[in-house]
């Protein structure tokens, strides 16, 4: 099988992982982030000069506009996860993870999205567990599934099991990146641009920040990316020196919890509010995490946003609540137990975790919301690793 992936994910993945990046590859992904934002916002600049000079906009216009903005968006949000990766500044833990659990976890949350879209994703995990860091182990399987999301022409196979001796855990991904019915089109020996994506930037830097070799094949219309962690669980054979090259173990062998500032970076939170300054409000007592930040006004707009696809982390007005919110709680819930709402209250409230509330649901005082809404968060984001 002949491999198409660029240098990068292969040729160069050794020095990226013992902490050396190309600059070279640094600069040719600046390039490519600033050709992703541009491109989509050229196309919704030109629409909008259209809507001006006409001071008219048709449905399927509009809708595009709207994708042409949110593509853009999405660029920015994977640019500032990729400037994380790139600064030098994490310090990874090394934490017992069970990864079967976490990759289902993260299947669960896509689900909707998986289901909107009319693709299905097929799995065959065997129950391994790995020693690597928490959140980048989740921001890496996400990515995975947003790469292969945007790329896939068919079902997504997911094959979790262990490599012969020395064993790793290998985790590996294939699907198909051209339709079967194109794959005599002469053109079917190209790579697909969606394939070397900045979607795809992400999933491979942040395995080889992790520590986790990637490897991706491209032939015959088929992708296969294997990702193989070396840190299994119980596996001495391998060594721990190893493993404290790649995660920054503390110098006097202790090994803390992550103390990345921003461990839930890339994760998706979704506001609903009536009132436009308390949306506010919580955008800003969330803007330093990293996240991906959207709000509506209302449950009816929040039901028809999570039809799209579900965020990881609901965050709304105690004010809201009623029978389309307890809609809305019971059909998540239905398909994540571990999904995380946290409710603003406006009276004072001490502030709950879901741990300590009988209804599963955190709680927070808006006076206490610029304070520990964060902590909440990444206690709630967390709790299902």
């Amino acid at each position: 099988m002949r491999s198409n992936t660029p240098p990068s994910a292969s040729s160069g993945a050794a020095n990226d992982v013992a902490g050396e990046p190309s600059h070279a590859q640094w600069a040719e992904i600046v390039q490519q982030l600033g050709a992703e934002i541009a491109g989509p916002l050229s196309a919704a600049l030109e629409r909008i000069h259209k809507l001006v000079s006409t001071g008219q906009i048709d449905r399927q216009s509009l809708r595009a506009l709207r994708e042409s903005v949110s593509q853009a968006r999405e660029a920015g949000m994977v640019g500032q996860q990729l400037a994380r990766l790139a600064s030098g500044r994490l310090h990874l833990s090394r934490e017992k993870m069970h990864l079967t659990q976490v990759l289902r976890s993260v299947l669960a949350q896509r689900s909707r999205e998986t289901q909107a879209r009319g693709i299905q994703v097929r799995q065959v995990l065997k129950p391994i567990e790995v020693m690597t860091d928490g959140s980048l182990l989740f921001a890496l399987l996400n990515a995975l599934m947003d790469w292969a999301l945007s790329s896939t022409h068919s079902s997504i196979d997911l094959r979790l099991d262990l490599t012969p001796w020395p064993a790793k855990a290998r985790l590996v991904c294939r699907f198909a990146h051209r339709s079967l019915d194109l794959l005599d089109d002469p053109r079917a020996a190209e790579t697909p641009a969606a394939l070397n994506s900045l979607a795809w930037r992400l999933v491979e830097q942040t395995a080889i920040t992790l520590g986790v070799l990637p490897l991706r094949e491209d032939e015959a219309g088929i992708t296969v990316l294997t990702l193989e962690f070396p840190h299994i669980v119980g596996d001495e054979a391998n060594g721990l020196a190893a493993t404290e090259r790649v995660l920054d173990a503390e110098p006097d062998g202790e090994h803390q919890p992550s103390s990345n500032s921003k461990p839930l970076a890339g994760s998706h939170i979704l506001i609903i509010a009536q009132r436009r300054e308390l949306r506010s409000q919580l955008q800003v007592a969330m803007q330093h995490m990293g996240l991906i930040i959207d709000g509506v006004g209302s449950m009816e707009e929040a039901h028809q946003f999570c039809a799209e696809g579900l965020p990881h982390g609901i965050v709304f007005e105690a004010r809201l609540r009623g029978p389309e919110f307890d809609r809305l709680y019971a059909e998540v819930m239905r398909e994540v137990p571990d999904f995380s709402f946290v409710e603003v209250l406006d009276e004072a409230h001490k502030t709950q975790l879901s741990t300590a509330t009988p209804d599963g649901l955190a709680r927070i005082s808006r006076q206490h919301v610029n304070d520990a809404l964060p902590s909440v968060l990444l206690f709630e984001l967390s709790k299902g690793l």
